[in-house]
């Protein structure tokens, strides 16, 4: 273990490691109000570490709470860490949601984390993360150091620990299986980092779990919990994905989503899906097992799990106009991505016509040029890489030239390295290549970045039904009015537009329709909001209107 130690200020006698570079972090006293009223809303957002018992815990830890002079608060597990504090083994921090920071932030740290969790440190070093930031190794880990507590190295560390724990308490793996899924090099080393981390060898802490909980697998999958901060709109979720499904790439179903795709080490296939007892499961088949650190990362940016949905809907819920919205649909996410070129290449396909007909023309597409693979259970197919739409693009692609060539020439710029996308992006500076792209307007670039970088604060006013559903809600709906009037919703714009994609009269009609599924709506949910959704959220089974969210360059 590092012999560093977080630089720590004194806030009134206390220690607070936690830096003051986010001038929104809340003070000691504030979180030591969260510790004492043990509120699951923090979990993942810090840890709270004692120095009279050397252990760290997450903010509901159930365990009396510590003296406050015995307290210190570090943003991550991988700074206290590094104090030389382990895990609780009572409350497990490393099984809590992520931090919604680092997707609400856009600075270098924020890209960074980011990068970490999709597996950057353990495929290309540090080297490779501070080369796609833009700066070099030591700045970089300097800068992460001074304000988290931790190195990339450590953090990556940190996140193989949480992918090892999920493994050990949720899979029958063999340690070697685990070890080398949760991206360790050795036996030893994932032995050690267990030891270190959480106070136990691994064989203890695979001992700990409940075995009425667990659910077997299938032969060669894996199936693990999603730690969730709710509640969650997961009619809405399952509901959009299945809206967009690729035939032959994707199914969607109501309470479940499944799909292909490339990761490093190959193709992969997983399913989420809503379980009986209402949390959330990732089902998994691998072509390298050392890709799953780097799948759980992409499917929880899919489903937008580390968002703090309270404080968002408090925020919508301070303006009357949205009140009633937020009130029905608590929870609310933004759909992510698995993969940023794929995600360009189907915006751009989209421009233009309804999602109905962008699902058949990538459909021809992926069955013209995708490849097969046999990782899922049932024959599926890989979205076409760049490099085979650069190529053969024309020849499947019907539409005017115009769309179809620029659709080729940024399938071009991918498939070169002249045009790379992904989660470590620069918001701005993505924004800007996007637009110099031939066929791209702001349309296109900002629902790139919100589904790419998960941006909070994107609004697309060129959106008919975006601006269809605020009209429905009483809001202006020309493009200047509506852009004036949700500028008082930063920085949660991206939320917002999904409530205003959600009162559109179309999709209205979709969420109403359909079986009842009340208990399924919201995972974890509690107290007034969360009965009130169970209520009056319904999953959609009938066919999917041809524009839920439309996947186009739409004109004012």
């Amino acid at each position: 273990m590092s012999d560093f130690r977080q630089p720590m200020s004194e806030v009134g006698g206390r220690v607070d490691a936690m830096t003051s570079s986010a001038s929104t972090a809340p003070g000691f006293a504030e979180r030591y109000r969260v510790i004492q009223s043990r509120d699951r809303r923090f979990d993942g957002q810090f840890v709270t570490a004692v120095r009279s018992t050397g252990i760290y815990c997450r903010p509901s830890c159930p365990a009396r709470t510590p003296k406050e002079e015995n307290v210190t608060f570090y943003p991550t597990s991988a700074a206290a860490h590094e104090a030389g504090y382990r895990a609780c083994k009572r409350c497990l921090p490393e099984a809590a949601p992520g931090s919604p920071m680092w997707d609400v932030r856009g600075d270098v740290v924020a890209r960074a984390m980011r990068l970490i969790a999709d597996g950057v440190v353990d495929r290309e070093g540090v080297p490779g993360l501070a080369r796609r930031l833009g700066y070099s190794a030591r700045h970089l880990t300097r800068v992460l150091t001074a304000e988290l507590g931790a190195g990339p190295l450590a953090l990556a560390r940190a996140n193989r620990a949480h992918t090892a724990r999920a493994l050990l308490v949720g899979t029958d793996l063999s340690s070697a299986d685990v070890a080398f899924s949760a991206g360790f090099t050795s036996i030893r080393q994932f032995t050690e980092t267990i030891g270190e981390v959480f106070g136990m060898p691994p064989r203890d802490l695979r001992a700990r779990r409940s075995r009425a909980s667990g659910i077997a697998a299938t032969a060669g999958e894996i199936d693990l919990a999603l730690p969730v901060r709710g509640p969650i709109d997961t009619t809405g979720l399952f509901g959009w994905m299945r809206a967009h499904a690729i035939p032959g790439v994707e199914v969607g179903g109501d309470r479940s989503f499944a799909r292909v795709a490339r990761l490093p080490g190959g193709p992969a296939w997983f399913e989420v899906r809503l379980a009986d007892d209402g949390r959330l499961r990732l089902r998994a088949r691998l072509t390298a097992l050392a890709d799953l650190g780097t799948l759980i990362a992409r499917v929880r940016r899919l489903f937008d799990l580390d968002a703090d949905p309270i404080a968002i809907d408090a925020e919508l819920s301070r303006h009357p106009e949205l009140a009633a919205a937020v009130a029905a649909i608590p929870g609310v996410r933004v759909p992510g991505v698995i993969d940023a070129g794929e995600m360009l290449l189907r915006a751009m396909i989209g421009q233009q016509i309804s999602v109905a007909s962008a699902r058949t023309m990538q459909g021809r597409l992926t069955a013209a040029l995708g490849e097969e693979v046999t990782v899922s259970p049932e024959p599926m197919t890989l979205f076409p890489d760049a490099t085979a739409i650069a190529e053969h693009g024309l020849e499947v692609l019907r539409g005017p030239g115009a769309r179809m060539r620029a659709i080729v020439g940024a399938a071009e710029a991918l498939a070169d390295g002249t045009l790379a996308l992904g989660p470590g992006d620069d918001s701005e500076q993505q924004r800007a290549l996007l637009l110099a792209l031939r066929g791209v307007g702001p349309w296109t670039a900002d629902y790139v970045r919100m589904r790419v970088l998960g941006d909070p604060d994107v609004l697309l006013p060129g959106d008919v039904a975006a601006r269809a559903g605020a009209a429905a809600l009483g809001l202006p709906s020309d493009p200047a009015a509506f852009t004036a009037w949700s500028e008082r919703l930063a920085p949660w714009r991206s939320y917002a537009m999904a409530h205003y994609w959600y009162a559109a009269p179309v999709t209205q009609a979709w969420r109403v329709s359909g079986a009842e599924s009340a208990a399924a709506a919201v995972v974890h949910g509690s107290g007034p909001r969360a009965a009130r959704s169970r209520t009056t959220r319904t999953a959609a089974d009938s066919p999917t209107p041809s524009a839920v969210i439309p996947e186009s360059e739409t004109r004012p």
